[in-house]
């Protein structure tokens, strides 16, 4: 299309001028930087990106857009945006948020953040309460409220809402949304337990405040978020954004059929068996292994390391959410000094 043909068109779609009219147009006042994956999910946005631009374009923002490029872009582009944005929204899977809020923590001056969930889990926008309806979502981002969330460090990364290993790391990755569907919780644990006896496990020692101890782990986690792996009630209980500190589980590798049952069936009705695992709470965690261990950040690969420092910053990052999932998930008392959401 050439470029007048597209600014014809810009201009007609949102602002109802075409090139040659005299008419006063009031400029936007606030800047927006729309970041997306354009290959998440079923590449699902394509669909939907001019119903997105229109919300955002709706509420006052000029936008700048930019599709990601591949694996780190979005990091590098949250890192070099020139100052002057009131708002970054980005749209993707779990790790294109993970990659946003990783710039983000990078910066000096750091930009609320919405968020538009276009991946096959989104973990973490289940967990805010954003719909899968696109331009819901995209009205959350630019009309809702800024919640202050808890961001993870991990060694020299950061992470928003999980870092993982062991066996059920890839899990919500190769069970079909089908399986999951009809069987719920039950399909992530069997998927993840089918290969247990074939499954690497891992000598490490944990190091933490509230307790130490060192065993045989096949899986652990820290963990800031209601769901995992699409499932929900898996954390524990009472689980909020903004209290500093994360829900710590590490399973021991069983020995014998008979613990591996009762690991199973302690996992399915969501309690905790001490005899097989440890779940705490802790703003900060060291782990260390006899080998290197892979981890995995928000749902993306995190490398693989013998040594690990997991630390909570406290409400790091401004994250676009409505007011009544914002009650939700603080550890705040009383909101009635913030300022009314929109939504």
């Amino acid at each position: 299309m050439p470029e007048t043909d597209f600014i014809k068109m810009y201009r007609k779609r949102y602002y109802g001028i075409g090139i040659g009219e005299v008419r006063a147009v009031k400029w936007p006042s606030k800047k927006l930087y729309f970041i997306y994956n354009p290959h998440a999910g079923k590449e699902h946005i394509k669909g939907k990106l001019y119903g997105i631009l229109k919300v955002m374009a709706d509420a006052g923002y000029e936008l700048t857009v930019y599709p990601t490029g591949g694996a780190g872009d979005a990091v590098e582009q949250m890192e070099q945006m020139p100052e002057g944005y009131d708002l970054v929204v980005c749209s993707g899977g779990d790790g294109t948020l993970d990659e946003v809020v990783t710039g983000m923590m990078r910066r000096k001056h750091k930009v609320p953040v919405g968020y538009i969930p276009a991946g096959t889990c989104n973990d973490f926008a289940r967990s805010l309460k954003i719909p899968v309806n696109m331009e819901e979502a995209a009205r959350i981002a630019v009309q809702g409220e800024n919640f202050l969330c808890d961001v993870g460090s991990f060694n020299d990364n950061s992470f928003i809402y999980i870092a993982a290993f062991g066996i059920f790391t890839g899990v919500s990755y190769s069970t079909k949304q089908e399986i999951k569907n009809v069987l719920g919780q039950m399909a992530y644990i069997l998927e993840g337990m089918k290969s247990i006896y074939n499954v690497k496990s891992y000598q490490l020692k944990v190091t933490s405040s509230e307790m130490s101890f060192e065993g045989d782990f096949l899986f652990g986690m820290v963990t800031n978020s209601k769901s995992v792996g699409g499932f929900k009630g898996i954390i524990g209980k009472d689980v909020v954004f903004d209290d500093g500190v994360y829900e710590v589980t590490f399973i021991r590798r069983p020995k014998n059929a008979m613990e591996l049952q009762d690991i199973l069936a302690a996992l399915l009705v969501k309690e905790i068996d001490s005899k097989y695992m440890y779940s705490f709470r802790s703003a900060r965690i060291e782990v260390e292994a006899e080998q290197e261990v892979p981890w995995s950040l928000d749902g993306e690969f995190g490398g693989e390391h013998r040594s690990v420092t997991i630390s909570n910053n406290p409400r790091a990052v401004e994250i676009r959410v409505t007011k009544e999932c914002r009650k939700s998930i603080t550890c705040e008392k009383n909101l009635a000094t913030h300022r009314p959401d929109h939504i």
